[in-house]
């Protein structure tokens, strides 16, 4: 994979870029899906089932996904039926997704909502909101032997569900860290989602997690993030998204002229794709 290199205060960071993996199924949704579909092979399933909202990059990769394989999908979207669809579900369907709308209030019982739709649909593997499962992780593992991560002393990536992340953690080498930045706004930093997540599914200690560069919570922007990633951009030539990556780098490049890093410090940080969902933005905010 290529990557975009940038040096400040004696740090190097460079850019795996996964975004540039498939024009639509790109960055880490491909790893995450990887062992969900063999599942479905290996099953003999119809399809796959699984969850997202109206932006969802997941939902795209899953459709995209599903229809190079030969396989049905099934997305279940959080909300009422929108009287104008979102990029992203246009998108779905037009790759063969069949999309059901069911109340937010309805995935506050998860499980019910889960055993519902498994005797609804017995043939059809069900996959969680964001590929979050161990099948999920074990393909995200893999994302770091597409360079030679060992070289570096710290890997960073943005953090979500926290299903990239702990699978970054469980292939680092013994000397670096894994930095991960939440793209939610958690108040409790000594219980949230994304602990549950990789204390499920990691093997090391080596990680920390940062809350610091939401800007506000998920999917939540403001003319500064929108800024930074405009000179980002014009500077190394590296879209990112607002949802994500965005956020990622600005928090990297804070850190470093806050003089978190030592000088010397080699950063490898993971490009995790979704710039799809850049097309919710009014035009022209974005030079690229």
């Amino acid at each position: 994979m290529t990557h975009e290199q940038w040096r400040d205060k004696g740090v190097r960071v460079a850019v795996l870029r996964l975004d540039l993996i498939h024009p639509v199924l790109s960055g880490n949704k491909w790893f995450k899906l990887k062992y969900h579909l063999q599942q479905a092979f290996q099953l003999q399933k119809k399809g796959i089932l699984t969850f997202g909202g109206a932006y969802s990059n997941h939902l795209v990769a899953t459709a995209i996904a599903c229809n190079l394989e030969g396989l049905a999908a099934i997305g279940i979207v959080r909300g009422e039926e929108p009287a104008v669809l979102s990029h992203t579900l246009h998108d779905t369907k037009r790759y063969g997704m069949q999309i059901q709308y069911v109340p937010r209030s309805v995935f506050q019982h998860e499980q019910a909502l889960i055993d519902t739709l498994q005797q609804q649909y017995p043939d059809y593997l069900i996959v969680p909101a964001g590929g979050q499962s161990a099948a999920g992780v074990q393909g995200a593992a893999e994302i770091l032997s597409l360079t030679n991560a060992a070289s570096f002393t710290h890997v960073a990536c943005a953090a979500g569900t926290g299903t990239m992340f702990s699978g970054i953690i469980n292939s680092i080498a013994p000397h670096q860290q894994v930095l991960g930045f939440s793209s939610l706004k958690l108040a409790n930093h000594d219980d949230n989602s994304l602990l549950s997540m990789i204390g499920q599914h990691s093997t090391s200690s080596s990680w920390q997690l940062i809350y610091d560069y939401h800007f506000g919570g998920y999917a939540r922007k403001n003319d500064t993030l929108l800024a930074f990633m405009n000179q980002l951009y014009q500077a190394t030539g590296l879209p990112t998204d607002f949802v994500y990556t965005g956020k990622l780098m600005y928090g990297l490049y804070d850190l470093i002229q806050q003089g978190y890093f030592q000088p010397g410090s080699e950063i490898l940080a993971i490009h995790s794709g979704g710039l799809q969902g850049n097309r919710s933005l009014p035009a022209g905010t974005l030079c690229f």
